[in-house]
């Protein structure tokens, strides 16, 4: 169990592909696009290789270091490779859920990796299975695989602006089939993905950070609703046939991503950073240092940092032995999970008024802990700044969150919150200010925050505001 399961929004899962005109060693390229991908899935990582239209794959539970080898790495032989590392948001925590999923069909085989979740999986999946198709799998990207399969007879083209058509949620896929990769976005575009140009190829990626390990330049980020086709004859864009409309999870800047990438144009270090300064305009605190719980908080503690005048100093150090697994076998052991991941600099807190800045609070009880050990570490007054508004609605778009009646954020006042973590203040980025952070734009989804779905969802949802 991780110290911070059900206390955290988690990552979804990351995509990664490559194609070589040339070359033979793709799954080496995608590879360490992985490694800057692993913080967006800890739980399972593949990669399927394509020589020729033949596919390959390697494919484990654990991180990336812990499922590939120097062996099995030299046996995945192609110019094409795609590849996976995911946390579950919908289907179990099992080998037969890791991906890319492959399938073989009339017209040969094809392999597939999926970032996002779908909110009609049950129905298409109940679909498939009334005309007799046989899951291997519970995930719901196998749906996702059985259908471009099953439209294939007119093209890939035809089969994925069908499967498009049937499908609803939150998307980016990689994809190859016979001696191409393609990449697709959902119409939202709720799903980061975009475009890399290596010197003998391309690379698609759901980070820009996963570009820079492989020395590839960033071209632009996939639009709402494009498909990408690469192939022997360059890199084809076929432009979305219905209407789209641009709502990139805020989430994404807010904790997901990595602050050294830029997603649809926006610096996830500079939006971090301008944040803090909105919270200190908002907050108005006086205190005598800024800390940060790491490591999303970081970059807004700078920015509070910098705005208020305030030193920031390293409150809270890390331990980076630690994986996101380790064992819990008993309550006191689970208890203090905390103080074995974090543990607070005595003397840069000692005596001292702090800010605390964090990206979010989503059932309290770690940030309570983490409060907790800043008291004992001597801080006068401890006061918590949120770079985000409260959490109060689920998602249903690939991030993993308690359900309503567990975010701490529906069920209390933030002054109940407060009181809850033992802070002296509490602050949370209002949406005007998170608005502000984002460039004043409003092509981002705060579902998770209002209530304001992008689509249909499952569980109705009243918005409280527009």
């Amino acid at each position: 169990m991780n110290y911070f399961d059900g206390d955290t929004l988690h990552e979804e899962c990351g995509v990664m592909g490559v194609y070589l005109n040339n070359e033979q060693e793709a799954a080496n390229y995608v590879y360490y696009g992985l490694f800057a991908l692993q913080h967006r899935g800890q739980e399972s990582a593949g990669i399927t290789v394509n020589n020729e239209g033949r596919l390959e794959s390697a494919k484990g539970m654990g991180l990336v270091s812990d499922v590939f080898e120097e062996r099995n790495l030299q046996n995945l032989v192609g110019n094409i490779a795609i590849g996976h590392v995911r946390y579950s948001t919908t289907g179990d925590k099992d080998i037969s859920n890791c991906q890319p999923l492959v399938a073989k069909y009339k017209h040969g085989s094809i392999a597939l990796a999926h970032n996002g979740n779908l909110t009609n999986s049950d129905g298409v999946r109940e679909m498939l299975e009334d005309e007799g198709v046989i899951f291997q799998s519970t995930t719901d990207s196998e749906a996702i695989l059985n259908l471009i399969a099953r439209h294939y007879n007119r093209g890939i083209e035809a089969a994925i602006r069908n499967t498009m058509q049937l499908i609803k949620g939150a998307y980016a896929i990689v994809i190859t089939t016979q001696d191409q990769m393609i990449g697709i976005r959902d119409p939202h575009g709720l799903r980061p993905l975009c475009i890399g140009k290596l010197k003998d190829g391309y690379v698609l990626a759901s980070e820009s950070c996963a570009l820079d390990v492989v020395d590839a330049e960033f071209v632009r980020d996939v639009m709402p609703g494009e498909i990408v086709i690469i192939n022997p004859d360059g890199l084809t864009s076929i432009k979305p046939s219905g209407w789209c409309q641009k709502k990139l999870c805020v989430f994404e800047l807010i904790y997901l991503a990595r602050p050294d990438s830029i997603i649809d144009g926006n610096s996830v270090y500079q939006f971090r950073e301008k944040a803090g300064e909105i919270l200190f305009r908002e907050a108005g605190i006086e205190a005598d240092v800024v800390i940060a719980v790491p490591d999303s908080g970081i970059p807004s503690a700078i920015g509070y940092s910098k705005a208020s005048g305030l030193p920031y100093r390293e409150g809270l150090t890390k331990n980076r032995y630690i994986g996101r697994t380790f064992i819990q076998p008993t309550q006191a052991m689970r208890e203090n999970a905390v103080r074995i991941k974090l543990n607070p600099l005595k003397h840069n807190i000692e005596g001292k008024r702090v800010v605390m800045t964090d990206d979010s609070i989503v059932r309290g009880t770690t940030c309570k802990r983490i409060v907790e050990q800043v008291r004992k570490a001597g801080a006068s007054e401890v006061h918590v700044c949120i770079t985000s508004p409260p959490v109060k609605y689920g998602c249903y778009f690939g991030i993993d969150t308690p359900d309503r009646e567990k975010l701490v954020g529906a069920m209390m006042s933030v002054e109940e919150i407060r009181d809850y973590i033992g802070a002296d203040s509490l602050t949370y980025l209002s949406l005007d200010g998170l608005k502000e952070a984002c460039g004043g734009s409003s092509d981002f989804c705060r579902a998770c925050f209002n209530g304001n779905y992008p689509m249909e969802v499952p569980l109705h949802e009243i918005s409280e505001e527009k």
